[in-house]
Parts: structure tokens; C-alpha cells; sequence
């Protein structure tokens, strides 16, 4: 880990105007808008076509399990390719486009090769931004890092309580033909902002890694403990979040019986916890450490989902829900602040291509072993899955080295 830990300690670059946060952080936020908005659809979709919660959870697994295989491939042409604003223009259109087409869709084969597509297109966007934006503001990771999330948090929040209130007027396949709008001006607003950072892109080639360069210190960041358990605990956090996001609102539509505009605001109030809590816990991991700040974020979301079980059916648990997206929610951002700190910034790319292609894979394992266990043992038993999986992420956080954790 020490040959390749020099690259961290060097010029740091120019801080830049937040500008360049809120107009990342927008598109960040149309990246989580389309997934937010399937999630919400997925009932609807699955008494059209009569799929079972297996099936269901294959959709989801299939989007992540792509990811999981372009991730790291893709986080490696990133970090050769000095164009990061066209990368992110590139991706958010191609998140958005599949989901279009899935409004024309009528067989599962079909939603699942949409599911794919979407899965590749969406690797592009972490490796770029999150790495552009801890350049640009290197001694407050954690906070530009928690505004980043904060983007994905609001598309997250604002998509299920938006879409929720379209279906109670139109067909979930007029909604699907609409919602691309969105994803495409985003795209064209990404390529404008391109222009105006051309130049600080055209100075920072100078420390792309090309060829044999490249591969060797991608072999030496592979290495690295630090990469290895974060990037596990990270994967941990993403199962427990896409198993949660896929069977919570089953659980409200089918054995609550709520509409599908409760189902939209009680997944608005998720999303909308982890927005708030965001930059709460980016702030206080710059200034008390990563390691506490995650560590306790964990712990609590294995209690509110322990109460959530022994309170399924009641009120009560519809409280429990924004509790858990305070916690669960928050502390994405901390867990790439905590490998950047760790990371040579000419790999940032590859280091978030890694993390976030074993993040897909836990996505894509959680939502389909959730939906095993909900089709053999009933729907509840997927919330004690969900809550045994953060319990497990704690531990990888505890066995993260300390020496790397201040590095940036």
C-alpha cells in the first residue's frame, strides 16, 4: 500500500466555486430518480405480468449484477480519460433511456434485459463525480461528499412522492414515457457545464495513468486493506438498502393495504431522513474520524430494524421507517470519503469503480435472497434478513485499519 499512497500527499488542486457541487449533485440526483421510480412500479408490473417476489427480485438482481461486472472495468477507463463531464452527460442518458423502453415492454425477458442495461450505463456516473469532486475540495471530503449524496437522497425521496401522485392519473406506462424528459435535459445541462471546466480537464491529464501504468498501480490498489473492507462494508450497506427498497413497498401495498400515494410518501420519508441526516454525518466524519461516525450509524439501523419487525403491521412501524433513513441512508457518502482518503487521486476512479461493483453485487444478491425467503417463509422474513446483513457490515468496519483512515 505504501507505493502507491505517494500520490495522495501531492499538490493539492484549486478549490472551485460549490457551483460545480449543485450542478453534479442534480444530475447525481436523476441517476436515483429512475430507480426510485421502478421500485414504485414494480408492483404494478409484477400483478401485470404475474410474477412472484422471486421474480421480482431477479429484476433488481439483474440490474446490479451487471453493474457489479462494469464497475471496475469502467472505473479504470475513467481514470484514463480525462473527459469526466461527457462521462457523466453518457451515463445519467443512458440510466434514464432503458426505462423508457420498459414502458413499451410486455414480457419479463424484456424488463430484464432493460434491467441490464441500466446496470452497465449507471457505472460510469460514481467512479467520474465522486473522484471530480474530492479533487477539487480535498480537505472536506466527507462534506462534498455527503452534498453528493444528499443529490442521490433528494432523486430518491422526490421520485416515489412525485410518480406516487401521477398513478393515481395516469397508466404506470404513460408515467415510464414521461420520466424520460428529465434524464435528458439533465444530460444536455451536464454537457454545457462540460465547457466551462474543459480547461482545469485539459491541466489534469498530465497525471492520467496510461498502458502498463495504469494496470500496474490498479495491482497495487488491490492491495489495499483498507479498499478491500470498505468496499465489503460498502456492499453490505448496498444489499441491506436494495433488498429494503424492493420489499418495503410490497410490504405497504400488500399486507398494509396502503395506496400507492402512501406507498410513495412513506418512501418519501425514508429518503427524505437520509437527506437531512447527509451532511450531518459528513461534517462530523471530518472532524471526528470516519470509523465512529459509520460505525454508530450501523448500529442503530440494526435496532430500528429489529423494532420494525416486532412492530410490522402497526403505525409504529410506519414511524420506524424515516428513523431508518436517517441512519441508513446518511452514511454512503462517509464510507467513498473514507477510500478516497486512502486512495492516489490519479486512482480515485478505479478505487470507486471497485467499491461500487461489489456494492452491485450486494445489490444484486440482496433483493433476490430477500425474495426467496419472502416467497418460502412470508414477506416479514425478508426485514430479518435485511437486519442481519448491517450487523455484518459493522464488522468489516471494525476491522478496518485505523493508520489510513486520516489520509487526504
Amino acid at each position: 500500500m505504501t507505493a502507491i499512497m505517494t500520490g495522495v500527499e501531492e499538490d493539492k488542486p484549486v478549490r472551485n466555486s460549490f457551483t460545480e457541487i449543485w450542478v453534479v449533485c442534480a444530475g447525481h440526483a436523476l441517476t436515483h430518480w429512475y430507480p426510485s421510480t421502478f421500485y414504485l412500479l414494480l408492483p404494478l408490473i409484477g400483478n401485470e405480468l404475474g410474477l412472484n417476489y422471486s421474480q421480482i427480485g431477479a429484476i433488481i438482481a439483474f440490474q446490479y449484477a451487471a453493474g457489479a461486472i462494469a464497475n471496475i472495468p469502467g472505473g479504470i477507463f475513467v481514470d484514463s480519460s480525462g473527459r469526466k463531464g461527457l462521462l457523466m452527460a453518457l451515463s445519467l442518458f443512458w440510466v434514464g433511456f432503458p426505462y423508457l423502453v420498459i414502458g413499451f415492454s410486455h414480457t419479463y425477458w424484456m424488463i430484464l434485459t432493460c434491467a441490464v442495461m441500466v446496470g452497465i450505463g449507471n457505472n460510469f456516473w460514481h467512479p467520474t463525480a465522486i473522484p471530480w469532486l474530492a479533487e477539487r475540495f480535498p480537505e472536506r471530503k466527507g462534506l462534498v461528499m455527503s452534498f453528493h449524496g444528499m443529490g442521490g437522497n433528494f432523486g430518491d425521496a422526490l421520485a416515489p412522492l412525485a410518480i406516487g401522485f401521477l398513478l393515481t392519473m395516469f397508466s404506470w406506462r404513460d408515467v415510464v414515457i414521461v420520466n424520460v424528459i428529465p434524464g435528458i435535459l439533465m444530460s444536455v445541462a451536464i454537457l454545457l457545464f462540460v465547457g466551462r471546466t474543459q480547461n482545469s480537464e485539459k491541466k489534469a491529464e498530465k497525471d492520467l495513468l496510461k498502458g502498463k501504468a495504469l494496470f500496474a498501480s490498479f495491482g497495487a490498489l488491490l492491495k489495499s486493506r483498507v479498499l478491500v473492507m470498505v468496499s465489503m462494508c460498502s456492499a453490505c450497506r448496498a444489499l441491506t438498502q436494495a433488498a429494503l427498497m424492493t420489499f418495503l413497498p410490497l410490504y405497504l401495498a400488500n399486507v398494509m393495504g396502503y395506496s400507492l400515494f402512501w406507498v410513495g410518501m412513506c418512501m418519501f420519508a425514508v429518503q427524505a431522513a437520509g437527506f437531512a441526516a447527509a451532511p450531518i454525518a459528513g461534517h462530523l466524519s471530518d472532524k471526528m474520524g470516519r470509523r465512529q461516525i459509520i460505525m454508530g450509524s450501523f448500529s442503530m439501523t440494526a435496532l430500528v430494524l429489529f423494532a420494525m419487525i416486532f412492530t410490522g403491521g402497526s403505525q409504529i412501524f410506519v414511524l420506524m421507517i424515516a428513523l431508518l433513513g436517517f441512519f441508513l441512508f446518511s452514511i454512503r457518502s462517509v464510507l467513498q470519503a473514507w477510500l478516497l482518503d486512502a486512495t492516489p487521486r490519479n486512482m480515485g476512479g478505479s478505487a470507486i469503480g471497485v467499491m461500487f461493483g461489489m456494492q452491485a453485487a450486494g445489490q444484486a444478491i440482496g433483493p433476490y435472497v430477500a425474495g426467496l425467503l419472502a416467497d418460502r417463509y412470508g414477506l416479514m422474513s425478508a426485514f430479518y434478513f435485511v437486519a442481519g446483513t448491517i450487523v455484518i457490515a459493522n464488522f468489516f468496519v471494525f476491522f478496518t485499519p485505523m493508520q489510513d483512515e486520516a489520509r487526504g
